[in-house]
């Protein structure tokens, strides 16, 4: 259904380095980055879509996070988004959920929310049960 989300970024070479740091977590790689463009890319291994982009606003206005927005990434399992939540903490992130169930949702939902830099936010969970 998605080919591609793009989250608009002022300051490139921070959010390039959270991001890296992040989808590093997710087992994600970068397809691509272009920085003088600036622009990147990453996808999940072996699969070319959907793609997760970051940049300057193509038309040249600042990036501005959106109320009500947010993009959630697939995680592997939940020490994933463990690991993907306290990465991205420790690269400037703030915290808008820790990592837990949100059951609400399903039963086996486990998630986590942040903000990254420059205040977009971005969701990282897990849809799987825990397997023995």
């Amino acid at each position: 259904m998605i080919s591609h989300v793009f989250v608009g970024v002022n300051d490139f070479d921070r959010a390039l380095k959270f991001y890296s740091a992040v989808m590093s977590e997710l087992g994600h790689q970068l397809k691509f980055c272009e920085p003088d463009r600036p622009w990147a890319g990453w996808m999940a291994a072996g699969m070319p879509r959907p793609l997760f982009l970051i940049g300057r606003p193509y038309e040249g206005n600042p990036a501005e996070h959106g109320n009500g927005q947010m993009v959630a990434l697939l995680a592997p399992d939940r020490s994933s988004v463990d690991n993907a939540y306290a990465t991205a903490l420790a690269n400037s992130g703030s915290c808008e959920g820790p990592p837990g169930l949100r059951t609400h949702y399903h039963p086996d939902y486990y998630g986590a929310y942040f903000r990254d830099p420059e205040e977009n936010k971005i969701c990282v969970c897990c849809h799987d049960p825990v397997t023995q």
